[in-house]
């Protein structure tokens, strides 16, 4: 039987595990990439964002030297183990009620 209390309530809500999908894809995406990407508001994003990175999932990165500032986002280690676990749980659940072949 499965133990959903393993499910990472952390990444499990949608525009965190969009989140987190997008920066497992690709590796490090801006603000206003993921914005656009995901169709989020600039204040629904940064609230996501937020949560991931005091869960140390993911980390902030500000370059300042240009005209405007820009800001990147990327997997930290234990954000990538984090991602791992929660995708490893989700096709366990799927083996579980999928029929042989």
């Amino acid at each position: 039987m499965i133990d959903f209390d393993q499910i990472d309530k952390t990444i499990h809500e949608k525009a965190r595990l969009s989140i987190m999908t997008l920066l497992a894809s690709r590796g490090e995406w801006s603000f206003q990439e993921m914005k656009a990407e995901l169709g989020m508001s600039d204040g629904n994003l940064i609230t996501h964002l937020r949560t991931l990175t005091a869960a140390e999932f993911v980390k902030e990165d500000r370059d300042e030297s240009g005209n405007r500032p820009r800001t990147t986002y990327k997997l930290t280690a234990a954000g990538k183990k984090a991602f791992k676990n929660y995708i490893d749980l989700l096709e366990s659940i799927v083996k579980s009620i999928k029929p042989d072949a």
